[in-house]
């Protein structure tokens, strides 16, 4: 069992940044892929980001390309979500997830893991 806390989230005005981090439990973390998902509401939850095991190869998705910046700390068991130039249509909760396989990936059905989410508005 892999247990996922997220934390960082927050208010913050459109342009500025937040840096959101998700701990993982569990020896074997540097072997997952993470992933940051989103959801609004009224909206169905969306991909954000994701980074494999090592190298740790990094996806993005289109909107969040240039201003957020994914990574990950596996001797702490930590994978972050750096969030520049933030927008107001990036308000939502945020999910990270893992994979345990490995294998980074846009798909919310291929994580086997969740955390709670943290909330992110940002005004405009």
């Amino acid at each position: 069992q892999v247990q996922l806390v997220e934390s960082g989230g927050g208010l913050v005005q459109a342009g500025g940044s937040l840096r959101l981090s998700c701990a993982a439990s569990g020896r074997t973390f540097s072997s997952y892929a993470m992933g940051w998902f989103r959801q609004a509401p009224g909206k169905e939850r969306e991909f954000v980001a994701a980074i494999s095991r090592n190298p740790g190869n990094t996806y993005y998705t289109n909107s969040v390309k240039g201003r957020f910046t994914i990574s990950r700390d596996n001797a702490k068991n930590t994978v972050f979500l750096q969030m520049n130039s933030l927008k107001p249509e990036d308000t939502a909760v945020y999910y990270c997830a893992a994979d345990i396989h490995g294998l980074a990936t846009m798909t919310s059905l291929r994580y086997d893991y969740w955390g709670q989410g943290t909330q992110v508005t940002v005004s405009s």
